[in-house]
């Protein structure tokens, strides 16, 4: 039996976090999501803008900024700051050079060499290296969906007027088990199917592109059948406080020029930015969102 959610699952704000909390900024929205919600609970974070990577609209209010290779600086600005908590929260396009990154000037080298080493692993491996160097300073590392609860995706059912028909259901579940499959193996967290045959995984490109690829092959006819599905769930080891698989409007336009029938995400473990305009959005192309339960382990 499915439901349809027409609002956030919650909207009252939460309880104020104790102590002063950064955002590691990177690019995207969330990190504006996380600083608007942070704000209308009186606190007053501080945004370590990533240079390069995060949105122009974050250096209105109280910032910092460090390049990837300058990252060793980062726990100088937090303590010289009283930051008690540390949200890492976008994306990073670039992975920085390691030996041009280690020279004097770029902070504690020690810290640095430690976030470096990192970059080298898989994105949850290295999420998961950077989260313990920042712990081992004494800094609390929090989700953006700690802070920000309602963007998180509601419980199974369907989030907008349309519903997946059978054809749908079947193209889920194909590109759902080959999500999960990429998932394992730290590659991405997204796939589609299409005539219950998946047609494109997800890489370090990131979903946009991975849609826009579909969209190319449509276009040179090399995809025939209509609809599809489009499916993202958070990897079977996923580091839940940071790069939880996120859909916005964009993904939603994104989807219509590939020509799928909807999008398909993990409940309580996909962030819906935006979610009034991304359901909204969705309902005007006709296309569904549905949500579904955590595979279990």
């Amino acid at each position: 039996m499915t439901t349809t959610a027409k609002t956030p699952p919650s909207t009252a704000l939460q309880p104020p976090i104790a102590g002063r909390t950064a955002i590691v900024a990177g690019n995207g929205q969330l990190p504006v999501a996380v600083a608007e919600s942070l704000r209308k609970l009186g606190g007053n974070p501080l945004i370590v803008a990533i240079k390069g990577e995060a949105e122009p609209e974050l250096y209105e209010g109280e910032h910092a900024e460090i390049s990837i290779v300058e990252l060793g600086g980062l726990v100088k600005i937090l303590r010289a700051e009283g930051i008690s908590n540390v949200v890492l929260a976008g994306g990073i396009r670039h992975r920085p050079e390691f030996r041009a990154a280690l020279r004097p000037g770029n902070g504690n080298l020690v810290a640095l060499y430690r976030f470096l080493r990192a970059f080298r692993l898989g994105d949850d491996g290295l999420l998961r290296a950077v989260i313990a160097t920042i712990e081992s300073y004494g800094f609390r590392v929090l989700g953006a969906h700690e802070i920000v609860p309602d963007i998180l995706a509601p419980v199974p059912g369907t989030l907008t007027r349309k519903r997946a028909d059978q054809e749908s259901v079947a193209n889920m579940n194909a590109a759902r088990q080959a999500a999960i499959m990429i998932g394992s193996l730290d590659i991405g967290q997204a796939a589609i199917a299409i005539g219950r045959r998946v047609v494109a995984l997800e890489g370090v490109e990131g979903t946009d592109a991975m849609l826009q690829r579909v969209a190319d092959l449509r276009h040179a006819k090399r995809i025939n059948r209509k609809g599809g599905v489009l499916v993202k769930c958070a990897k079977p080891q996923q580091e839940v406080r940071a790069d939880l698989p996120a859909i916005g409007v964009s993904t939603v336009e994104n989807a219509v020029k590939a020509g799928l029938k909807g999008i398909a995400i993990e409940a309580r473990r996909t962030l819906i930015l935006g979610y009034g305009e991304t359901i909204a959005a969705a309902d005007k192309a006709g296309l569904f969102i549905e949500t579904f339960e955590q595979e279990p382990s």
